[in-house]
C-alpha cells in the first residue's frame, strides 16, 4: 500500500480544492466579459453562479446515498474528471442557456468532489488538529484568488473570456492524475468491523441526529448569507464604485495572499479556542463589512481595503464551521453526511443568488441598484450561526467523550 504523510496528503488536497474552488470563482468576476460576450444583461449573471450550486446541490443529495460504499480515492477520480468536462464545456458556451448547462455540469461533479475531499482529511487528521488542517485546505480558497482568479482574468484579456475555462479544465486533468497516482487507497471507513447485527445505516438517517440537524441548518443559512453577496461583487465594484476591470486581478490576488496567511491562523484559533468564539468574531467583521461598504457607502471607499477584510471576515466564518461539522458523523458515515451537507451548501447558495437577482436591477448608468437590500438580507442571516454553533460545540464534545469512554469500557 502507497503510504503519504499528512502533509504531503493536504497539499494534495488543498490542490484538490483549489481546482475546484477556481472552477466556481472565475465565473462572477469575468461576469461582466460574459454578459457582453453572451449578450445577457449584467443582472443576470447570478444565474451562473446559481445554476452551478443548484445542480451541485442535486448531486450532493444523490451522493449522499452511495459515496461511503467506495473507496474515497476512486470516488475523488471520478467527480475530478466530470469536473474537467464541464469546465471544458463552458469555453464552447454560444449564449446564457449553454452556459448556464455548462456549469450545471461542473456543479454536478464539484460538489461531490468537496465532500469527498473533507471526508479524506478528518479520515486522516485527529479532531485535536482537524482545524489547523481544515485551514490549510481551506486557504485554497485563497490560492485560487492570488495566483488563479488574476490569471484567469490575464488569460481573459489577453485570449478572450473562452480562455481560463480551458485552462483551468488542463490544471484539473494535472491534479487529477496527482489524485490517482499520489494518494494511497482510502478504505478506513470501509475495513472498519461492523455489528452484523445492527441495521446499515440509511442516508437519510442524518434527519434523525438533531446535531447534525442542527449543522444543516447552520450550513444553510451561512451560505445563503454568503452567496445573496459574492456573486455580484465584481460587477458592484467595476460599475458602482467605478473600480477598473483591469485592476481586478490585483485586488483578487491582495486579497488571496491576506485570507491564505489569516487561515492558517484560523484554523490554529479553532484548534485552542473552539470554534463558536472565531465564528462569532467573524459575523461580526462580516456584517461590518456588508454595511460599510454595501449599505451607507462612503465616499471614497477602499476598495482594496474593503474587499481584503470581506475575504478575511469569511474565513473567520467559514474554517470553523467546516472544523466543527466534520467531527459530527462516524467515519462510516462521514462521505454521505458531507455530501448532504455540500448539496445544502449549494442549495442555500442557490437561493442566494438568484435572491439576489430579484432585488437587483441594473440602471441605465449601468449602475447595479439594489445592492444595499442584498446586504441588508445578508447581514441579518449571519446574526444566528454563532448561537447555533455553541451548541453544536456542545453536543460534539459531549458526544466524544460519551464514545472515548465506551471504548475504554469495551477494552476492559
Amino acid at each position: 500500500m502507497r503510504r503519504v504523510s499528512e502533509r504531503t496528503l493536504i497539499l494534495l488536497i488543498g490542490a484538490v480544492q483549489a481546482i475546484n474552488i477556481l472552477d466556481f470563482m472565475m465565473v462572477m468576476p469575468m461576469g461582466p466579459w460574459f454578459a457582453e460576450g453572451l449578450g445577457f444583461p449584467v443582472s443576470h449573471v447570478s444565474w451562473l453562479g446559481g445554476s452551478y450550486t443548484a445542480a451541485a446541490a442535486v448531486s450532493g443529495i444523490i451522493g449522499s446515498f452511495f459515496l461511503d460504499r467506495y473507496d474515497r480515492r476512486k470516488a475523488l477520480a471520478v467527480s475530478l474528471l466530470g469536473l474537467v468536462l464541464g469546465t471544458v464545456a463552458g469555453g464552447f458556451a454560444v449564449d446564457l442557456h449553454t452556459m448556464m448547462a455548462a456549469r450545471m455540469a461542473a456543479g454536478a461533479f464539484g460538489g461531490p468532489a468537496t465532500a469527498i475531499a473533507l471526508s479524506i482529511v478528518a479520515d486522516a487528521v485527529p479532531p485535536e488538529r482537524r482545524g489547523r488542517a481544515i485551514g490549510a485546505v481551506m486557504s485554497a480558497f485563497s490560492i485560487a484568488s492570488v495566483f488563479g482568479v488574476p490569471a484567469g482574468l490575464k488569460l481573459a484579456q489577453l485570449g478572450g473570456w473562452r480562455a481560463p475555462f480551458f485552462a483551468v479544465g488542463a490544471a484539473a486533468l494535472v491534479v487529477t492524475a496527482g489524485a490517482i497516482f499520489l494518494l494511497p487507497p482510502m478504505r478506513a471507513h470501509l475495513d472498519a468491523p461492523v455489528d452484523p447485527n445492527a441495521r446499515r445505516p440509511r442516508p437519510w438517517d442524518v434527519l434523525t441526529d438533531p446535531l447534525a440537524r442542527l449543522s444543516l441548518v447552520i450550513t444553510a443559512v451561512t451560505f445563503m448569507a454568503n452567496f445573496s453577496v459574492v456573486p455580484n461583487i465584481a460587477t458592484f465594484l467595476q460599475h458602482n464604485l467605478a473600480y477598473p476591470a483591469e485592476r481586478m486581478d490585483i485586488l483578487y490576488g491582495v486579497g488571496g495572499v491576506v485570507s491564505f496567511m489569516v487561515m492558517r491562523l484560523v484554523g490554529r484559533a479553532v484548534d485552542r479556542l473552539g470554534a463558536p468564539p472565531v465564528a462569532s468574531f467573524g459575523a461580526v467583521l462580516f456584517i461590518a463589512i456588508l454595511l460599510t461598504v454595501f449599505v451607507w457607502t462612503p465616499a471614497g471607499v477602499p476598495v482594496l481595503a474593503a474587499f481584503v477584510a470581506f475575504m478575511v471576515a469569511q474565513s473567520f466564518r467559514m474554517v470553523p464551521l467546516n472544523a466543527l461539522t466534520s467531527r459530527v458523523p462516524r467515519a462510516a458515515d462521514r462521505a454521505g453526511f458531507l455530501s448532504a451537507q455540500s448539496a445544502v451548501q449549494h442549495i442555500a447558495a442557490s437561493i442566494g443568488a438568484f435572491m439576489s437577482s430579484a432585488f437587483l436591477s441594473e440602471g441605465a448608468d449601468h449602475h447595479l441598484h439594489g445592492m444595499d437590500l442584498v446586504a441588508m438580507f445578508s447581514a441579518a442571516l449571519c446574526v444566528l450561526p454563532p448561537f447555533l454553533i455553541v451548541r453544536v460545540q456542545r453536543g460534539v464534545v459531549r458526544r466524544e467523550a460519551e464514545r472515548r469512554a465506551a471504548e475504554v469500557a469495551a477494552a476492559q
